[in-house]
């Protein structure tokens, strides 16, 4: 199983670039950054995880710049977003910024997306909550032949362009690969068997039932006529995960990966924090 870091990437804490060679150095095998961008001061939403919102969630720094940051410095470490916000980009631009950040990296990028749960930050990008998830796969299949056809065309109710030229194209064929971000619902690996090329459920949602989730993903690739190792599951948590979690994850047998949360400090908590997990990487692989 291999290990990889995602950082909430707020302000104050260790910089994107300066995490990203650092991580490497350490053998991690991808780095990751989280989204939001903006929380509105006026929510209603319900935080999905129960109780307060994290107090740090409005201060995220964009991820895409972050990543090309990060590329900069590194050679080897896979860079991604655990989760991009897809109901909250523009595909044709979006389609570009990430094709850049492709070849830039030499066929690094991984593409994490969500639907988001925030509806008035969602709706402030002309999003209608109810209609999330299908302006998201509208926007997953404009954004793949944009990458993939010399001349797309792309027709649905959020969606719609005719005969246009995107370039760059990726380094990666087909395209980076999509790694759907869902809560433990069945509809949400529906949608993984239905498009994506990894999941990426959060352990502390899913709990003890993770197992019986992904025989269930497993069950609607197959009726999609897909192979199980179509999918790359990449089990993560928003917080530090302790060492015997991760090697619980290891044992199931279930995961291709796991994400653990980098502390929201400086370097001076970082990098020891990256030095432990090192060590325990050595013991999951």
């Amino acid at each position: 199983m291999k290990l990889g870091i995602v950082s909430h990437n707020i302000e104050g804490m260790i910089a994107p670039h300066t995490l990203a060679r650092e991580a490497e150095a350490r053998g991690f095998e991808s780095l990751w950054f989280t989204e939001h961008t903006h929380i509105p001061a006026g929510r209603e939403t319900p935080y999905p995880g129960g109780g307060e919102m994290p107090a740090y969630f409005p201060y995220m720094a964009d991820p895409f710049t972050s990543i090309a940051a990060a590329a900069a410095v590194t050679e080897r470490i896979r860079l991604g977003t655990a989760v991009c916000l897809l109901s909250q980009h523009d595909p044709i631009v979006l389609a570009k910024t990430i094709a850049t950040i492709d070849r830039l990296s030499g066929g690094r990028f991984q593409f994490g997306i969500g639907a988001g749960w925030n509806a008035e930050e969602m709706e402030h990008h002309g999003t209608p909550f109810a209609k999330r998830w299908q302006v998201v796969r509208e926007r997953v299949e404009a954004m793949k032949r944009l990458w993939t056809e010399e001349e797309a065309t792309y027709h649905g109710e959020f969606v719609h362009f005719d005969r246009v030229w995107s370039y760059p194209k990726p380094v990666q064929t087909p395209h980076p690969p999509i790694h759907l971000g869902t809560f433990a619902s069945h509809w949400g690996r529906q949608k993984v068997a239905d498009y994506a090329d990894g999941w990426l459920p959060i352990g502390g949602v899913h709990g003890d039932e993770i197992g019986t989730h992904i025989a269930d993903l497993h069950e609607r690739m197959a009726a999609r006529g897909r192979e199980p190792d179509a999918v790359e599951i990449s089990i993560f948590d928003t917080e530090p995960t302790p060492e015997a979690d991760l090697l619980r994850y290891r044992d199931a047998g279930h995961f291709d990966r796991a994400i653990v949360a980098v502390p929201r400090e400086g370097e001076a908590v970082v990098l020891p924090f990256l030095d432990r997990y090192a060590e325990i990487a050595a013991k999951l692989a």
